[in-house]
């Protein structure tokens, strides 16, 4: 019996390597060959960069990218995409600003808060009116960025509160910020969900074909709304906590997130075409960006000549990822 099941297993894994094309392969190894090779250069090229206050560093730095691409994951991977999240983490950062000096630590969920009704007006707008997700949420970008501008005037709102600051500041386990936990724990709850929830499991087959999951009865327009929930609710947390790292809060906080943190979704597998990848990957993808970034600052790198090359990084990524079987349904 044990030699039937090795055989059968044998068999299966070579139907299976044989059915893989090169670019399988590249998107699954792509991401890992990139980081050491990173890790390798910037080692030789600076004596700062293999080192133990440099590492956390890049995980400080990283964090909240961490969020917005986890946000953005989730609507990839059912063939959608958003592109409020940078304008999302600024709305919500503002408005954690504002509410620290009346309600303290209470600021942070009410501006997390904020993110996930954001969320919610992406979902109920891209379902029931059955319009692009890529223009309704280019649409509520705007919105988020010009009710930030509103808010505050075009000026940072800065607050002083300790204990607010030691959210995002302190360290509950000595030498690693605080931040890095909650990106940690904000990763492994979204790989969870992705994995191993209902919630997660309809997501993919959105992605794969929507017309066969509602078919079988999946209520689409449901876990669409879920989807941007998740998204908004992530990003609004992102903003809280960049406010409670900085002490302030501005509309333009959340500039220079949406283009990085759609690089390191695809760059880590996550496919534009949607039903492949996850969060489980796309934290390879951040940490690719993160020390990339870090490497070229460290090598004295104009930060203009990073972002063409940050550009370049994106456009071979999605080569990398993209199935041209289903090109056709990117929207």
């Amino acid at each position: 019996m044990a030699t039937e099941l090795s055989t059968r297993t044998r068999e299966w894994l070579d139907e299976y390597r044989e059915r893989r094309t090169v670019q399988d392969w590249l998107v699954d190894i792509g991401p890992f060959a990139m980081l050491i090779l990173l890790v390798g250069l910037f080692s030789f090229t600076s004596d700062v960069f293999f080192t133990y206050g440099n590492f956390m560093g890049v995980l400080k730095n990283s964090t909240i990218l961490l969020f917005v691409a986890l946000a953005g994951t989730y609507p990839i991977l059912q063939q959608s995409i958003d592109l409020s999240v940078a304008a999302n983490v600024g709305l919500s950062g503002v408005v954690t600003a504002m509410l620290v000096g009346q309600f303290g630590l209470l600021a942070l969920p009410l501006g997390a808060g904020v993110g996930l009704v954001l969320g919610m007006l992406n979902g109920v707008v891209f379902t029931k009116l059955k319009l692009p997700s890529f223009l309704v949420t280019l649409g509520t970008l705007s919105v988020a960025e010009g009710s930030a501008l509103l808010l505050t005037g075009g000026s940072s709102v800065p607050f002083r509160n300790a204990t607010v600051g030691w959210i995002a500041t302190g360290e509950l386990v000595p030498t690693i910020p605080n931040l890095v936990l909650w990106g940690a724990l904000f990763y492994v709850v979204t790989t969870f969900v992705a994995w191993k929830t209902t919630f997660g499991r309809y997501c993919y087959a959105l992605g794969e074909s929507e017309s066969v999951a509602e078919l079988s009865g999946v209520d689409v327009d449901r876990y669409k709304i879920g989807v941007f929930v998740l998204s908004g609710l992530l990003c609004g947390v992102a903003g809280a906590l960049l406010a409670a790292r900085i002490s302030s809060g501005a509309a333009s906080m959340g500039d220079g997130l949406l283009l990085p943190s759609i690089a390191a979704i695809v760059m880590g597998g996550t496919a534009l075409t949607g039903g492949v990848g996850g969060p489980h990957r796309t934290v390879l993808g951040v940490f690719v960006i993160a020390v990339l970034r870090n490497g070229l600052d460290l090598s004295g790198v104009h930060p203009f000549v990073q972002e063409i090359i940050l550009g370049f990084v994106v456009i071979g990524a999605v080569w990398m990822s993209m199935d041209r079987e289903k090109i056709d349904i990117v929207k």
